[in-house]
């Protein structure tokens, strides 16, 4: 570690870090209460405190570092919030939406960036896969709120989203594949496809067996802390060995969360169920830990923007932004156009699919540290993130108003 941050003072870093930390949690703060997401938030104080605007911060490798773990967290608390049950109960109404959903928006998406702006064949591919994502965090919290998870449509969309998050992970290491590997390639997809499905049966499995050893001598331990300390040392080791098999190491941190989290199953009725009182502690005990490392990740996308640097007064960042826009929303009301529900339902379910949150942020900002998008692009793509995550919300409350009134 002495060596990465030889070129800067140690208590220079602590001061950039506590200026993170305290800034992405105001930001996160203001955007609650404006009815926001806390990830618009955490977004903009990086836009804020990077060259975008005051230029007091920029990327470096101690917190770039610091990111990653973050997005693996954030991965693992996808996971752990997965309900593999209820995707399996919801039926093929929410594998609708949730197929259509994907597939659309991801071939308009790759479409529109390689015959339309003439880009080249990665990068679209990284478009489309960007556009793909649903951020199921939002999507619960918003239906949690209006309290209507509970209710048809909401059952549909959660289904939905478990299944958008499962393809979007796979597509993540597809992508992440051709971008180490120089292009696309049907041998290394094949190769990427094959590791990942036995990623997905035997990781589970091994994490399961794993938490029933730290649920016993967490029950013995005289020590606080065994849990975190294991669990985070458990998220860290699958992350090395998605990396080593080929993967991105998200992919690892999803994976551990899936097999953690309380609702899991494995197939063919071949159970270990974890105990529902030490699932929760799990939840609870991580949940700071995760509270401390995400938002690191958020303020970096921001800071590794650079506004100044756009041409604002061209009409390709206009262009770009709004169709890409449009595709995003309307790709994911395609899919809940194929069940057959009443309109209102059909409407409410499309917008409940639309935002991007987190999720799209990790595809895109795979895409620019690979070196796929540039600034430009990259920075279109996030204002498309920002603009999905940040309407739908207020939409859903606004339909669900006018629908009680009526």
């Amino acid at each position: 570690m002495t060596a990465v941050i030889d070129y800067m003072d140690t208590h220079t870093f602590f001061l950039h870090l506590l200026t993170i930390l305290l800034t992405a949690r105001l930001f996160a703060e203001i955007a609650v209460r404006l009815k926001a997401p806390s990830v618009i938030g955490e977004l903009t104080a990086g836009v804020v405190l990077g060259p975008s605007l005051l230029g007091w911060l920029e990327p470096n490798e101690v917190l770039k570092l610091l990111a990653e773990i973050g997005i693996i967290l954030l991965l693992f608390e996808v996971g752990l919030e997965t309900d593999v049950r209820r995707l399996v109960n919801a039926g093929r109404k929410s594998f609708a939406v949730a197929i259509g959903g994907f597939v659309v928006p991801f071939a308009l998406g790759f479409s529109l960036g390689y015959w339309i702006f003439e880009l080249s064949l990665l990068v679209s591919l990284f478009i489309g896969g960007t556009l793909t994502a649903t951020s199921i965090g939002i999507t619960i919290r918003v239906l949690s709120d209006l309290k209507r998870q509970q209710n048809k449509e909401g059952q549909i969309v959660l289904g939905a989203a478990v299944l958008d998050d499962v393809l979007g992970v796979v597509l993540l290491a597809l992508l992440y594949e051709f971008s180490i590997g120089g292009g696309v390639s049907m041998v290394n997809a094949s190769k990427v496809l094959l590791f990942v499905g036995a990623f997905f049966v035997l990781a589970p499995l091994s994490a399961k067996l794993i938490s029933l050893l730290i649920s016993r001598f967490d029950s013995i331990s005289e020590i606080p802390g065994l849990i975190p300390t294991t669990i985070v040392s458990l998220v860290l080791f699958f992350a090395w060995l998605a990396h080593e098999i080929g993967a991105p190491e998200l992919l690892g941190g999803f994976a551990a969360g899936l097999a953690l989290s309380r609702r899991f199953f494995l197939p063919f009725g071949i159970a270990l169920r974890t105990e529902r009182a030490f699932a929760q502690r799990i939840d609870k005990q991580m949940r700071p830990i995760i509270q401390l490392f995400t938002p690191i990740f958020f303020v970096m996308v921001g800071l590794s923007l650079n506004l100044r640097e756009i041409d604002w007064s061209s009409p390709f960042i206009w262009i770009f932004s709004l169709l890409f826009f449009a595709i995003a929303v309307l790709g994911k009301f395609s899919g809940a156009l194929l069940i057959s529900e009443s309109w209102h339902m059909r409407w409410i379910i499309g917008l409940a699919m639309v935002p991007r949150g987190e999720v799209g942020l990790i595809f895109a900002e795979l895409g620019r540290v690979s070196g796929i998008f540039n600034n430009e692009i990259y920075a279109g793509m996030v204002i498309v993130i920002a603009l999905t995550t940040i309407l739908p919300p207020i939409a859903m409350k606004w339909c669900y108003t006018k629908c009680d009134k009526l």
